[in-house]
């Protein structure tokens, strides 16, 4: 670092001799542009199990324990996560957090599960990255095993309003001394009582009917008024913190097959009082391949992603607040073969073009959580490493070289968990994708101890589906020619409820190499006491230092918790607060 350059800082520094106070936070413009890049901690503690859907019933309410952050399949969140995150280019991360099962009728949210959400806000913030929190899936589409308590709907609003604006007084209220990096997300995908994507009162049987439209247009205005009413009362920082309310679905208006496309967009007022500490958000997820699954040409792809941004500087940005794409991927991105799969050229250019245009018009970008995912995150490590590149390059040049350990990197690192099976014929995954028994001869799967007579199988499922039974703590299932392609092994209970610790799992090669595998929740069990045991020569893999690193003013590299003061980021000054 040049002399000069410190010695103008050092200057600064002396003229701060306090944390920051809500006169001081940065405008929602400056923070949209000093995000960076964003991703999303996905299917995690907005991951939820319904039981009840009517919500006039009390059962509806608080029905779940901590244990619901895995119950879509993910680990608990660590804080070598989010370190991986900031390491790699990260700036942001968005949590979506769900409410309603750790809530009672009353609205008073469990204090268990508000310091878990506390806990995994400190593991981003402590990174010095930006973190926004939100309300997630208290909304969305209706369906036989859910229903959402918020909509898009008069009624709803008049119905839910005490509940709605009690649930953020809590959290505002648990973060109110936080400072500048921490943003609140008012809802996530709010829809009308129709369930209805793209703008409201599409799934009407006309496509359209103004009186639903109105109503869930006035709906939402209120709904983003009282949250951001709600958190401005609390006082402290959150007197000026900046907070995001999203647009009707998050529908992002593009499109000109529907005269009603762009409605999310117009009718979506600026909260009443809100001046400099306020954005909209938006979610996209174009499709990059046509209906017939070729490809889409380059050329509409990236026209489509320009007509975006028009649209939202025309409708959203004019009205005085800056925008961020909250999520973003291609409309398959949680399909089981995804474009990152099937057409991974086309998905570089799109994402490449995407991040660079957004950035350039100072819209920030949260990818949806694709690029580590499952039992990567525990290690952690990048499960779609090349796809977390494209992203990285396109935001900070194609000659940035990001840090991204893969599960290959932990060699034969191994996951051991505690299984607790909640229901007969439930299963743990012991290997997902599939694989052909010409190159593996066998699975060993290894107990902490044999388990009772007549609780476990493991299960194979391929050309024709086998289970056998395990009656010892270590379980060796050779492969048959007969077998063919293997998609999946699984850990099957075959009684009402049962719980076993498995220690290690292994794919044995032909050659006899072990490969580890990693288990996972596939249905009707819960995870808990996960421990990863790293050999030697991989301890240290996420102590490998990074170009978008802390220095202090003198350019020594920081780690750990980081204190509030200043320092230095990828060449620029950056405050902690």
């Amino acid at each position: 670092m040049k002399k000069s350059i410190v010695t103008a800082l050092l200057a600064t520094v002396m003229m701060v001799a306090h944390p920051a106070t809500a006169a001081d936070f940065e405008t929602a413009t400056a923070a949209v542009k000093n995000m960076g890049l964003g991703w999303n901690l996905g299917n995690t503690l907005e991951a939820n199990g319904q039981k009840v859907t009517d919500v006039t019933n009390p059962a509806y309410w608080g029905g779940q324990d901590l244990s619901s952050e895995s119950c879509w399949g993910q680990f608990p969140t660590k804080s070598e996560l989010m370190k991986m995150m900031q390491r790699a280019g990260f700036g942001a991360i968005r949590v979506p957090v769900t409410w309603y099962n750790h809530m009672d009728a009353g609205g008073n949210v469990d204090p268990a599960w508000m310091a878990r959400v506390h806990e995994v806000v400190d593991y981003v913030m402590n990174q010095g990255m930006y973190c926004i929190i939100n309300v997630h899936h208290d909304t969305g589409a209706d369906g036989d095993n859910f229903k959402s308590w918020i909509k898009a709907d008069e009624a709803n609003y008049a119905q839910n309003r005490i509940r709605y604006e009690k649930l953020w007084q809590q959290i505002a209220e648990e973060f109110r001394d936080y400072g500048e990096r921490l943003l609140f997300e008012g809802y996530n995908e709010m829809l009308d009582g129709l369930s209805s994507w793209c703008y409201a009162s599409f799934s009407a049987s006309s496509q359209y009917d103004k009186a639903v439209a109105t109503s869930a247009y006035n709906a939402i205005n209120s709904y983003a008024q009282s949250f951001v009413s709600t958190v401005r009362a609390t006082g402290g920082n959150n007197a000026q913190r900046n907070l995001i309310v999203s647009t009707y679905a998050a529908a992002n208006g593009y499109g000109s097959w529907n005269s009603h496309l762009a409605e999310p967009l117009t009718s979506l007022r600026k909260p009443e009082g809100e001046t400099n500490h306020i954005a909209f958000e938006v979610h996209a997820y174009p499709a990059i391949a046509n209906s017939n699954n070729t490809d889409r040409p380059l050329a509409d792809i990236k026209q489509e992603v320009d007509g975006m941004i028009s649209l939202l500087k025309k409708h959203l940005v004019s009205k005085g607040a800056p925008v961020i794409f909250g999520e973003w991927g291609t409309s398959n991105v949680d399909a089981a073969e995804t474009d990152y799969v099937k057409r991974p050229e086309l998905m570089k250019q799109f994402c490449q073009y995407f991040v660079q245009q957004c950035k350039a018009n100072d819209i920030a970008t949260f990818y949806w959580m694709g690029i580590t995912d499952g039992a990567a995150r525990l290690f952690p490590a990048f499960s779609q490493a090349d796809l977390a590149r494209w992203i990285l390059q396109a935001y900070h040049g194609s000659n940035y070289a990001p840090f991204l350990p893969e599960r290959s990197d932990y060699g034969s690192s191994c996951i051991a968990c505690t299984v607790d099976f909640t229901q007969q014929w439930a299963e743990l995954n012991l290997v997902q994708g599939s694989f052909t028994v010409r190159d593996y001869a066998q699975i060993i799967m290894e107990l902490e101890e044999a388990p009772a007579a007549g609780l476990l199988n493991i299960k194979i499922y391929g050309k024709s589906n086998s289970s056998v039974q395990v009656t010892a703590a270590t379980s060796t299932i050779p492969f048959t020619a007969q077998m063919g392609t293997i998609t999946r092994i699984t850990l099957q209970c075959m009684q009402q409820i049962g719980t076993v610790r498995v220690k290690n799992v292994w794919l044995v090669t032909k050659d006899g190499e072990k490969t580890p595998c990693d288990p996972s929740v596939y249905w009707g069990c819960t995870m808990s006491d996960i421990d990863v045991t790293y050999p030697a020569s991989v301890t240290a893999l996420n102590a490998k230092p990074s170009t978008l690193n802390y220095f202090d003013l003198l350019g020594r590299p920081q780690a750990g918790q980081l204190k509030p003061g200043i320092y230095i980021r990828n060449g620029k000054k950056i405050i902690i607060r």
